[in-house]
C-alpha cells in the first residue's frame, strides 16, 4: 500500500493507523502548490478530488476521504481492534465520532488554513467555534474514558489527536480543557505516533 499525505495534515491519522496494524505500506509526500507527488506522480490523477489522504492498494484501488481509509486500515487487522466489529453499536458510535470530527471539528479549522485567513472579528468567531467542538470532545472525556470510545485507542483518536493539535499552530490553543489536554498527552506518547510524526518531519 502506499499512503499519498501532506506533513501534518489530516492524512497523519491514517499514517498513524498503518503504524497500529504494522502494515506494509510507504509513504508519498504531496506538493500542495504543484499537486506533485515527491516520487513525481501527479496527484490530481491519482484523486480527483486533490485531498489527502489518499491510500493506493496493491491492486491500484485508492481509496480516499479520511473516515474511510481510516475505517478501512482498522478493518485490515480486526485483532488491533483499532474500530469495532460492523453491525454493531459501538461501530456507528465510531463513526459518529469520526463524521463530528471530519464535519464539525476539521471544518471549523478551515478558515484558518485559507490563503487569507481571517482577522478581527472573523478570527474571534473561528476560534470560538473550534471552542465549542473542543467542548464537546471534552465532554465526552469528562467520565474519565482514555479515548473516544472508551479505554481502547482507535482510528478516532488518531483523527482528532491530529485535528486537535491543530491548535498550536494556528495559535487557537486548548485552552482550559483538561481532558482534552491529557487525551493529547496520552497519543502523543504512543511509539506508532512519535513514528509517524517523525517520518513526516514533525519531530526529530
Amino acid at each position: 500500500m502506499k499512503l499519498y499525505y501532506m506533513p501534518g495534515a489530516c492524512s497523519l491519522a491514517s499514517h498513524i493507523a498503518l503504524r497500529e496494524i504494522e502494515a506494509d505500506f510507504e509513504i508519498d509526500k504531496v506538493d500542495s502548490s504543484t499537486k506533485t507527488t515527491e516520487s513525481g506522480e501527479s496527484f490530481s490523477a491519482i484523486n480527483l478530488k486533490g485531498r489527502v489522504p489518499a491510500l493506493r492498494l496493491d491492486d491500484g484501488t485508492v481509496v480516499t476521504e479520511g473516515a474511510a481509509v481510516l475505517q478501512f486500515i482498522a478493518d485490515q487487522a480486526p485483532a488491533k481492534k483499532l474500530a469495532p466489529e460492523y453491525g454493531s453499536l459501538a461501530r456507528t458510535q465510531l463513526q459518529e465520532h469520526l463524521n463530528f470530527i471530519a464535519s464539525e471539528l476539521h471544518k471549523a479549522f478551515s478558515p484558518l488554513f485559507s490563503a487569507k485567513p481571517p482577522t478581527g472579528e472573523a478570527r474571534k468567531d473561528a476560534e470560538d467555534l473550534i471552542g465549542q467542538k473542543f467542548d464537546v470532545i471534552e465532554t465526552i472525556l469528562s467520565d474519565g474514558r482514555q479515548y473516544l470510545l472508551g479505554d481502547t485507542f482507535g482510528v478516532a483518536d488518531s483523527y482528532l489527536f491530529v485535528v486537535a493539535g491543530w491548535a498550536t499552530p494556528t495559535g487557537v490553543g486548548l485552552g482550559d480543557r483538561p481532558y482534552l489536554r491529557a487525551f493529547m498527552d496520552r497519543v502523543a506518547a504512543r511509539p506508532t505516533v512519535q513514528a509517524a510524526m517523525q517520518a513526516e518531519g514533525l519531530v526529530h
